[in-house]
């Protein structure tokens, strides 16, 4: 448990409680949080445990022992943690324990910087409430407002969305606030970056002032500790380390590719060992997505794509194919990097590597999840070498020259 002496008031967005100043950025877990390391041991009613260990957990992740206790007793907390860690599990299972499913009125409000995160926030909720009829709606853009409303109306506990269409919601007085108690803000980092910031302030006004607040995000950025030191009170703070996290048990490649044009051949060799089992291929942008997931059709390769200038019904039913196995190789940007899991993706390629040394471990972390083994491969031009050694000593991991029987180790 956190230390005692928490107060139960809140604080409204530029109310005291003292600004972060940079002295307080080195983020370590508070005092006291304590580890547990059984579901059993967490306090967690029977028929939600039973809806746990019927998804297929035995046992909590690192993120999940230290998380789900404060929340659930209340508390405000801060989780830096980053992909594939259990960390949408943890707010399935949090919320779940939270809700009273006797009264149909929303009391959490999850929000995720994509449709996609939040869509499958609400899916892994209802598969841990199987058993405790709690009633979740993700409240997201580029779906009919009509249906959003119907189901608002109808009664839910629990809103997983993402801010603009919850925002809208809030307005049209469709999404009622009152009975609200817990707000989750999911991969915070990436909403700051996206330019949610007035939204979320503007959900934020609409909320009870007895108000619990979850954050959760791989990185700390100022904005964050910002926004915490406005919203939040006395939270507590879990960190999960970068060495500790989902790099073990994924083999990390590399093939060195001499020029951009060769990088196609090099895949096209790969493909019999991609389709072994599912993959997933990551560009840099979606005009390359588009111009690979064209060049492999022509050469009778069968490939689903999948980026965010796509309408939404066209994404939904591309990962609903990927997700049940129909398609085996997806091409796609990072819209697909954060948050979704996708059980038999053992093998991910970095055609391009990313832009950024977070977004690797988003990508490579979609493989083996949770422990599962799963191997990496990253097409490296000359120019990338450099790029690469940086993600091998950012994360202090190895990353070789990829074997010929690779295939063996899927």
């Amino acid at each position: 448990m956190a230390a005692a002496g928490a107060t139960t008031s809140r604080r409204g967005p530029g109310g005291g409680g003292g600004a972060m100043d940079d002295e307080n950025l080195t983020f370590e877990t508070s005092a006291g949080v304590e580890v547990v390391t059984s579901f059993d041991a967490m306090g967690i009613r029977d028929d939600l445990l039973r809806g746990i260990y019927g998804y297929g957990f035995d046992k909590p992740s690192a993120i999940q022992q230290r998380a789900v206790l404060p929340i659930i007793t209340g508390r405000d907390v801060i989780a830096q943690a980053q992909s594939g860690t259990g960390k949408t599990s943890m707010i399935s299972l949090s919320v779940c324990q939270i809700v009273d499913t006797s009264v149909h009125e929303v009391q959490a409000l999850i929000l995720s910087p994509t449709r996609e995160l939040a869509t499958q926030t609400e899916k892994v909720m209802q598969a841990v409430g199987n058993y405790m009829s709690v009633n979740v709606h993700a409240c997201v853009g580029g779906k009919s407002i009509g249906e959003d409303i119907r189901k608002l109306e109808s009664g839910v506990q629990v809103v997983s969305g993402t801010p603009g269409r919850v925002c809208d919601m809030i307005k049209r007085r469709t999404l009622r606030t009152r009975a609200i108690k817990l707000l989750v803000l999911d991969e915070a980092d990436e909403m700051l970056s996206r330019g949610f910031k007035d939204q979320i302030y503007d959900v934020y006004r609409y909320l009870p002032p007895e108000l619990q607040v979850v954050l959760i995000s791989a990185t700390l950025p100022h904005d964050i500790l910002e926004i915490t030191s406005k919203f939040m009170t006395d939270p507590v703070r879990i960190l999960v380390k970068r060495d500790e996290l989902t790099l073990e048990g994924i083999k990390q490649f590399f093939v060195a590719v001499e020029k951009e044009e060769w990088k196609f051949d090099t895949l096209c060799d790969l493909y019999d060992t991609l389709t072994i089992t599912q993959a997933v291929i990551f560009c840099n942008t979606k005009r390359k997505v588009d111009w690979l997931t064209e060049r492999m059709r022509t050469n009778n390769f069968t490939v689903s794509a999948m980026h965010g200038d796509m309408p939404q019904k066209e994404r939904d039913a591309i990962m609903n194919e990927f997700r049940g196995g129909s398609t085996r190789v997806l091409i796609t940007t990072d819209v697909w990097a954060r948050g979704l899991d996708v059980q038999q993706v053992s093998l991910v390629i970095n055609y391009d590597l990313p832009n950024n040394r977070e977004l690797y471990i988003h990508r490579i972390g979609r493989s083996g999840r949770f422990g599962r083994k799963g191997v990496a491969i990253n097409f490296v031009r000359k120019d990338d070498i450099r790029i690469l050694r940086d993600i091998e000593q950012y994360y202090s991991t190895q990353i070789d020259e990829m074997p010929m029987n690779v295939a063996d180790l899927i």
